[in-house]
């Protein structure tokens, strides 16, 4: 029964918010993006430290984030924030944004990533990753439909799937410094130093590996005690986050050497071959899988609050702003959001490589409204001096400067690279425009 009453409850523990942010982050960036890197930094010491760098990037993005989240908590995340900070027009167009490219298109995304692999294992044709991406959002959406209880279940499954996937590689590090087999990858080997340019593409592809922490501002409503767990959930998770990444990044270096970092295409499964073997690689793709579907079903999981918070606002989009009493979740949105990501997986299995044409269309879009959350902090602060805070972000104004810097760094740069795509995902955010106009209506009618 549908009861459009009900509201979203306090039933996520500390753990479940751990659980679905490291989920959120720890996902197949870890097993594509190094070889990237590697490329663009010059030398094995800046390979590893951009790693680092990553992390406390990320870590004081999410710092920033808690302080609006502990301020201002709602199901709405980021679309609450901005209605807030900018006013309802701005809100709305995050809301297009985020159903038709942001969250949708890192969903289709993610799932070109496990249909690339999943053909690897049992092959349906020539348009197998397509199909393989389609079956999978299919299920996914259809399990959280079913219900928070059981889309915390699923995540904590495979979750487990990507620690374990991360861990074996360290395992794989370990087997071959044991083997004495590892002579030709030595991590302190030096090559040519990259140039700033080159250094800041490659944190590009460092922050994207890190790329999901602030989806955590999505369950801020429903995790218990959230002003202060919120805080707890981001920095734990990001710091767990940045120990993995760096010894996952090392194994690589220590397996395969710098060079054979830079050249790999497959760099978990080479890392696999060499430690284990054929049966290894088998292995780790199985795994990488399971990492996909991590971050598959967190993305599924927290985007579909967006519409029931744009449903709220809008008389007219009202259906998807029913909660589900029953299963505890925004069940119409989910339907929603399922059906846009599909139309995006059909549009990319007519490309010849559906993860890139998934990444330009949504990295710059990303970028520019994270530019506006990180200014709604200062906003926020300027306009209610007395409001009693459960967190404060540290070194104010330092921080918050930094993560607006990053972000418009990291806007620049995805213009710059993508091309194409970048202006696909943009015309799709202005075609969204006739959305200010309903939202003054609807603005006059109150």
């Amino acid at each position: 029964m549908h009861n459009d009453t009900a509201a979203p409850r306090e039933t996520l523990s500390l753990a479940d918010g751990l659980v679905m942010v490291i989920g959120m982050v720890v996902g197949i960036g870890v097993f594509a993006t190094p070889s990237l890197v590697a490329q663009f930094s010059g030398s094995s010491f800046n390979y590893l430290a951009l790693w680092l760098v990553g992390g406390f990037l990320t870590l004081v993005g999410a710092l920033c984030y808690a302080e609006i989240a502990t301020a201002h908590p709602h199901a709405g995340g980021e679309y609450h924030f901005l209605s807030r900070a900018y006013g309802r027009g701005v809100a709305l167009m995050f809301a297009w944004a985020r159903c038709t490219v942001i969250q949708t298109g890192a969903i289709a995304l993610v799932a070109f990533v496990y249909g690339d692999y999943a053909q690897s294992i049992v092959p349906l044709g020539a348009y197998g990753p397509a199909i393989h991406a389609a079956i999978i959002i299919a299920v996914f959406t259809g399990i959280n439909m079913a219900g928070t209880a059981q889309g915390k279940l699923a995540q904590k499954i495979f979750t487990s799937m990507d620690i374990v996937a991360l861990l074996a590689l360290i395992v794989a590090g370990i087997v071959v410094a044991l083997s004495g087999t590892a002579a030709v990858a030595t991590p302190a080997a030096a090559a040519a130093g990259g140039g700033p340019t080159l250094l800041g593409l490659a944190m590009v592809f460092v922050l994207l590996t890190y790329g999901g922490w602030n989806e955590a501002a999505y369950i801020s409503a429903e995790l218990r005690d959230g002003k202060r767990n919120i805080v707890r959930v981001l920095v734990l998770s990001i710091l767990a986050v940045t120990l993995l990444y760096f010894l996952v990044a090392w194994t690589y270096l220590y397996v395969l050497g710098f060079d054979g970092v830079k050249n790999s295409s497959t760099i978990a499964a080479d890392v696999m071959r060499t430690a284990f073997g054929p049966a290894g690689a088998t292995l780790i793709a199985i795994f990488v899988c399971g990492a996909a579907i991590s971050t598959l079903n967190a993305t599924i999981f927290t985007g579909a609050r967006v519409y029931y918070a744009l449903g709220r606002d809008l008389p007219g989009l009202k259906f998807f702003g029913i909660w589900d009493a029953r299963g505890e979740n925004p069940a119409n949105a989910f339907a929603l959001q399922g059906v846009i990501a599909l139309a995006l997986v059909v549009l990319g299995a007519f490309t010849r490589d559906g993860f890139k044409t998934m990444v330009e269309y949504t990295s710059p879009v990303f970028w520019f409204f994270m530019i506006l959350v990180g200014i709604s902090l200062f906003i926020f602060r300027r306009r209610e001096p007395d409001r009693i805070l459960g967190y404060r972000v540290p070194l104010y104004p330092v921080t918050p400067i930094i993560f607006v810097l990053t972000c418009i760094y990291l806007l620049y740069s995805s213009l710059e690279y993508t091309g194409i795509g970048a202006l696909v995902g943009v015309g799709v955010l202005v075609a969204g425009t006739p959305l200010l106009l309903l939202s003054r209506k609807t603005a006059a009618a109150e």
